[in-house]
């Protein structure tokens, strides 16, 4: 028998409609919905575990995002031919999803919890990536898994001056910004995006635009929820507590945690060791029949760390390395750094070092993404790498996770906003940083080492960009508030914000944002965003010590490039029979040459791996494509020698008389040892007969003309001579001949 779905509907501003329903699929889980606009559809389930593993000290989430093919009509490529482990884009929307839904569910709730967001069904007009995180708050809201919320998520862009809220995808394509907000009801909790340099009102105002819309789709989880009867949800009890162990270790310990964090120790592996010391020597001091857990004491210790570095910034505007709130780290960098790489640099920012390389390829190296939803081509690349001795630590080296994915993201999607426009860029771009060391936003570290990088390598970006991790720490209770800039890790860890932004002297080019606490003001984000202005215009002018523009050329090992635009009716004189003239091109020349058709022409791209290929193959392209000009000066090669001149071809396919009488200065008898089939000789395009299209050619007018010579003399062979009345006839007969 059939379920009957229950459906809620939810009007957007626009008037297009949002459905969530539930109660027909996936009836086994905890909590399952279908979200649904227009021909967009996403399944999503909740489980939870009922009760936490035996001495868990986290909440174990997992967030998974998956798109089947057959929700667009396609199959996947390769071998297997059906979905496996998370793309790329896909892990991007797990993040999302998680960064949004993580802070709000209990601290205390430590049972292992598992949300799955699938792609039923989708068009090329309405993305999902913007539903996502909506439907796994309504699986949760039809749960009866504790969890803070609701919650939803939309996108938001500013498109030819007005704002949209979950655009079709042209408008994405085309907008100046382009952000993805979750929020609750009442606050902004997560944000990622990027922009073509808008200023701070705009990000702010795109902020709140998408917060109305948002509230709106709460609402109607909340409803839907009441409805339900899901309003009560599971008892449960995953944390022990000892109240009188809690206060013994405040009272002992908490001076001596912030006498430690005043002591402002720069070094992050020294500063550890020394709050690290307390705890061990309270744990030494235990007796062997001691009845304290220690699970509970290392959570108190962690506590008391956490509320010390806190109240130190609160109190005193102190910082655990010593740094005022607005203060950014010493910074030095350099570039040019590795002799091969195309382009190389350092940037050190504090504990945290990237180094970046820039590498110029071909059309051909370009990255084919072949996704459910996005499939396509990228001509710009960023791999971020975070390996396990940044930090000091022993771990084995595997592929990216979700955080090497995420950062790496962040970092491409700042970079590719400053890129010179794609007609004005032949090159596929790939960015690589290794992150080095790390003690706080490696991500921005990159996003700056990257930038270095390219003017080191000598792609012409827009202007250079540089990112800074903004952080926040605020006590409800009194209302105090601290916004740092240029965070550490552990300020990351225990603070209340952890907000990125990317940018140039102009504007934003990326942000991301997660917020771990309620009630934050949009006055509180203005001035965060104020803040991490200034520290980004100031690591700005530290970067500029170093390089400040692109260089002038790129260097000697790197591949160079041209591209041709040619008529369309061109490409196939170009390509020629089977390839055969494109593949004559490159065997000859050692450049490859790349043809694509465009809408309205041809576009030719040549990449060589030196300047000396790269002229042999741009030479026979443009003699191809270029039609003959009066008053050129080409170099022709002699196809054939006749009594009264030579022919040359001056151009590929085209030939043009050389005549006697304008080859020297000097007067010829005739034609022998003058010129050989196959020489080379530099011609000027001195006369196109405008009935028959004949090419008429001097070579004398491009040599000095003997002093005394009049500007007639070195008539064709002789004034009345025999060779100029017998042939007179024969040589326009060849040369019709010829033409033809």
């Amino acid at each position: 028998m059939q379920s009957q779905a229950i459906i809620k509907t939810i009007e957007m501003p626009d008037g297009r409609q949002i459905t969530i329903e539930t109660g027909r699929l996936a009836r086994q889980a905890d909590g399952a919905v279908v979200v649904r606009m227009n021909n967009t559809m996403l399944l999503a389930t909740a489980v939870s575990a009922k009760e936490a593993k035996e001495d868990a000290d986290f909440f174990p989430l997992s967030v998974d995002y998956q798109e089947k093919y057959a929700a667009t009509g396609r199959i996947p490529g390769g071998f297997l031919k059906r979905e496996g482990k998370l793309s790329d884009y896909e892990i991007l929307i797990s993040r999302l999803i998680d960064r949004a839904i993580r802070p709000l569910f209990p601290d205390d709730y430590l049972a292992e919890t598992q949300i799955n967001v699938i792609l039923l069904s989708a068009d090329d007009k309405d993305m999902p990536d913007a539903l996502a995180a909506l439907a796994a708050s309504a699986a949760l809201a039809v749960s009866d898994i504790p969890f803070g919320g609701p919650i939803s998520e939309v996108r938001v862009v500013k498109f030819e001056g007005e704002y949209f809220v979950n655009p079709t995808k042209e408008k994405i394509e085309k907008a100046d910004l382009d952000l993805v907000v979750a929020a609750s009801m009442d606050n902004i909790l997560m944000v990622e995006g990027e922009c073509n340099e808008v200023s701070e009102e705009e990000m702010l105002e795109a902020l709140k635009v998408a917060h109305e819309a948002i509230k709106i789709q709460c609402q109607a989880q909340i409803e839907l929820s009441e409805f339900l009867g899901k309003t009560q949800k599971r008892q449960y009890s995953h944390v022990k507590e000892d109240e009188e162990l809690k206060k013994y270790l405040f009272d002992t310990y908490y001076d001596r945690y912030y006498a430690v964090a005043k002591s402002c120790i720069a070094n992050k592996q020294v500063r550890s060791e020394s709050f690290k010391a307390i705890e061990e020597e309270y744990f030494a001091g235990l007796p062997e029949d001691t009845t304290v857990d220690k699970n509970i004491a290392k959570r108190y210790f962690h506590d008391i760390h956490k509320k010390a570095a806190r109240d130190l910034a609160l109190n005193e505007g102190l910082r655990l390395d010593g740094r005022r709130t607005e203060d950014i780290r010493p910074i030095w960098c350099e570039v040019d750094y590795l002799p091969m790489p195309h382009g190389s640099a350092i940037f050190t920012r504090g504990e945290t070092q990237s180094l970046t390389t820039a590498t110029l390829g071909t059309k051909l190296d370009e990255q084919m993404i072949d996704g459910a939803v996005i499939a396509g081509y990228s001509k710009f690349i960023l791999h971020y790498n975070f390996p396990a001795f940044s930090t000091g630590e022993v771990k084995p080296n595997r592929g990216p996770g979700r955080r090497e994915v995420g950062h790496g993201n962040l970092a491409m999607r700042a970079l590719k906003r400053i890129l010179p426009p794609e007609s004005e860029n032949p090159y596929t771009i790939r960015i690589v940083s290794d992150i080095l060391e790390s003690n706080g936003s490696s991500s921005m570290a990159t996003v700056c080492a990257g930038t270095l990088a390219m003017m080191d390598a000598g792609i012409r970006i827009k202007s250079p960009a540089s990112g800074i991790a903004m952080g926040m720490i605020s006590d409800p209770s009194t209302g105090k508030y601290a916004i740092l800039s240029d965070i550490l890790g552990d300020e990351d860890h225990l603070g209340d914000m952890d907000f990125k932004v990317t940018g140039t002297v102009n504007g934003i080019t990326a942000c991301q944002m997660d917020i771990k606490i309620d009630g934050l003001s949009y006055e509180v984000l203005a001035q965060a965003l104020a803040q991490a202005k200034r520290g980004r215009l100031h690591i700005l002018n530290e970067m500029a010590k170093t390089i400040s523009a692109p260089r002038e050329d790129y260097k000697p090992h790197a591949p160079r490039s041209v591209s041709i635009q040619i008529p369309t009716e061109l490409i196939g004189a170009v390509i020629g029979p089977g390839g055969k003239v494109v593949q004559e091109i490159q065997k000859e020349s050692g450049a490859t040459v790349i043809i694509e058709e465009k809408p309205n022409h041809g576009l030719v791209s040549i990449f060589a791996v030196n300047k000396e290929a790269m002229e042999k193959a741009y030479t026979r392209v443009k003699a191809i494509v270029t039609e003959p000009e009066v008053g050129e000066v080409y170099d022709g090669v002699v196809k054939s020698i006749q009594p009264f001149g030579a022919f040359v071809e001056f151009l590929k396919g085209k030939e043009g008389l050389l005549h006697i009488s304008e080859i020297k200065w000097e007067r010829l008898e005739n034609m022998d040892g003058v010129l050989e089939v196959g020489e080379e000789v530099k011609v000027k395009l001195i006369e196109i007969d405008k009935k028959t299209g004949k090419y008429r050619l001097s070579r004398k007018v491009l040599l000095p003309k003997p002093e005394g010579m009049s500007s007639n003399s070195g008539g064709s062979n002789g004034g009345g001579n025999r060779g100029k009345l017998d042939n007179k006839n024969n040589q326009k007969k060849d040369y019709d001949k010829r033409r033809k």
